[in-house]
């Protein structure tokens, strides 16, 4: 499917009778689903656009919200070790409505991250944090 998101050619196999795509930080197959297939390609657009350091960039990052174990989609550090960007990635057919903009900032709620996005790989919305509220940012 095609995104509004920069080219991309990712690695792609079929094993065990399911398509698998390679992820770019964690170097290794995972199932192709809508979402993956997003997040792979935000992975490559933050890469090659935004110069974002694959070293300090974490895929599927692990943590806990009232007793439920949860994970962010991509969490990007910055040189301190500092989460910096967090982003939610959604399948494209998925609406990005105030239901998932709540659902990164209760993420956030542990980490007051700088930037904050949301993605279905056809929109992006982007939020800073500024003087200690987030304002949409214009970005891609």
């Amino acid at each position: 499917m095609q995104l509004n998101l920069p080219p991309f050619e990712p690695e792609l196999s079929r094993i065990d009778d399911k398509t698998k795509i390679k992820c770019l930080v964690r170097k290794k197959w995972l199932v192709l689903t809508p979402e993956e297939w997003v997040r792979q390609h935000f992975l490559n657009y933050l890469f090659t656009q935004q110069q974002v350091s694959r070293n300090r960039t974490a895929v599927e990052f692990g943590l806990e919200y009232n007793g439920l174990k949860k994970r962010i989609d991509i969490l990007v550090f910055d040189t301190n070790g500092n989460p910096n960007i967090m982003v939610e990635c959604k399948a494209p057919h998925i609406v990005l409505n105030a239901q998932v903009i709540r659902q990164i900032a209760t993420y956030n709620s542990k980490f007051m991250v700088p930037e904050l996005c949301v993605t279905n790989g056809m929109k992006h919305f982007w939020f800073g944090l500024q003087n200690g509220v987030y304002q949409q940012l214009k970005k891609h």
